[in-house]
Formats: structure tokens, C-alpha cells, sequence
């Protein structure tokens, strides 16, 4: 595992030890970026299921100016540090042990507002579309915010959650990308086109 490109592109990413994570393929996180970037000109992230951090590291490594990464497993707050110092970008991380729910709690009482989330729970335990009206109805991203799940290519997300609408979905393999942003965003984009 490494990060694929941008400032930190090459460094070697630990995984977490044991199989309580699996860690975002490189081609995968590849695909990902390329669908909602490939880079940044700032923002902030949210890395919520975050096991080794892949994934907010490579958001910084592509220009995001702040990653914060959540995972309740010990082992994975761990991976993240090493990986964190490894990057040398511990001055743009935060790292929290926490549940989902809790953590967005925390994020909301800080006045927060995310510009990328990237849910990637554990497929068996799938809570994609209740995380997304939490994030929808306590309004925790940005207008033009992108949330990217990853989840098992057997499960379909809906098209629509609350304001927000899917505008990608890739297979590859037993893995599935689906992104979704705020329906005000298209809208305005496509008033901005006349």
C-alpha cells in the first residue's frame, strides 16, 4: 500500500495488523481520486472508518489542506499515527478514537464543515445511507462537499438521501464506489452554464 500521487506520492503505508480492516486497494483509491479530483486546492476532510488512513492521506497528499481521521479500533489509531509520521504531515492531521456516530457529534459541535467524507465502514455492518441523512439533516458539508462511500458491490445505494444525490457509482470487483454531493450544487452549476 502507498500513496499513489501528489506531494507524498511513493511512501510505503502501513496496514492495520489483523483482520479487523481492509485497506483501500491502490487501484481503487486511484479510481477514487480520479473521480473526485485528481487534487485539491484546500479544504477539509473527514476520513471516518479510516483503518491505516489511506485514504485522508491521500486526500492531503493531493492538496486537502486537514484530514481528520476517526477509527474505534485501537490497533487502526496506531497504523494511522505511524503512517501520519512516515508522510510527515502530522501538523495537517487529527486523529480521534471514536465510533461513527459520536465522532460526527463531535465534528457538529465544533461547527465543522467537511468538504470530503470518505465512508469506507465495515461492509458486513453497513450504515452508509443513515451516516449520509446524519450528515444531510445536521448540515456538516460544505455546498459543494463530495462524499465518497465504498461499500460491497452487492449492496445498491439509493439514488437520492436527503439532499444529497449519487452522481458516480463504479464497480471493481466485490467493491463499489458510489459519490454522492448536494443537489444545490448541480443546480447551481448548471445555471452557471447559461
Amino acid at each position: 500500500m502507498r500513496v499513489v500521487s501528489g506531494t507524498y506520492k511513493g511512501k510505503h503505508l502501513k496496514a492495520v495488523p489483523g483482520q479487523s480492516t481492509r485497506p483501500t486497494t491502490d487501484k481503487v483509491k486511484e479510481a477514487i481520486f480520479n473521480m473526485i479530483g485528481p487534487y485539491f486546492d484546500g479544504g477539509l476532510a473527514l476520513d471516518l472508518f479510516a483503518g491505516s488512513g489511506g485514504l485522508g492521506i491521500e486526500a492531503l497528499s493531493r492538496g486537502v489542506d486537514k484530514a481528520i481521521f476517526v477509527d474505534r479500533e485501537g490497533k487502526a489509531i496506531q497504523t494511522i499515527h505511524e503512517n501520519i509520521r512516515t508522510c510527515g504531515c502530522e501538523d495537517q492531521a487529527e486523529v480521534y478514537r471514536n465510533d461513527a456516530s459520536r465522532a460526527l457529534k463531535a465534528l457538529l459541535k465544533r461547527e465543522l464543515v467537511l468538504d470530503y467524507v470518505f465512508l469506507d465502514p465495515p461492509y458486513k455492518k453497513q450504515q452508509l445511507v443513515k451516516l449520509l441523512e446524519v450528515i444531510d439533516s445536521e448540515n456538516l458539508l460544505s455546498p459543494k462537499g463530495i462524499i465518497v462511500c465504498e461499500h460491497g458491490s452487492d449492496l445498491t445505494l439509493p439514488q437520492q438521501v436527503g439532499r444529497f444525490e449519487q452522481v458516480k457509482h463504479e464497480d471493481y470487483g466485490i467493491i463499489s464506489i458510489s459519490i454522492f454531493n448536494k443537489i444545490e450544487m448541480q443546480l447551481e452549476n448548471i445555471k452557471g452554464d447559461y
